[in-house]
């Protein structure tokens, strides 16, 4: 289970399990956390989401120990329009 810990208002921890258990710090903006999930819901749930959709395409250990979350469109382009199909329903 992925889990989300808050290290201040746009900081996140993100722990996550698997064979080696890894450790990640992300910057999430509040204006990116709207845009991606139609205020639909909180950064700790697009971090998770956004943490599995990495989870599909390479392994935990793969995935930067500290970035912000917007860098993910650089390697998966799709990643924001995943995102906002993910978080219409």
């Amino acid at each position: 289970m992925i889990q989300v810990n808050p290290l201040g208002p746009e900081e996140f921890e993100v722990v996550v399990p698997g064979a080696t258990v890894t450790v990640h710090r992300v910057t999430a903006r509040e204006e990116d956390v709207r845009r991606l999930t139609g205020g639909r819901a909180g950064a700790e749930a697009l971090l998770e989401e956004s943490f599995r959709f990495l989870l599909e395409r390479e392994s935990n250990t793969a995935v930067l120990d500290f970035f912000e979350l917007t860098d993910i469109s650089r390697y998966f382009p799709e990643y924001e329009r995943v995102m906002r199909e993910r978080f219409q329903a």
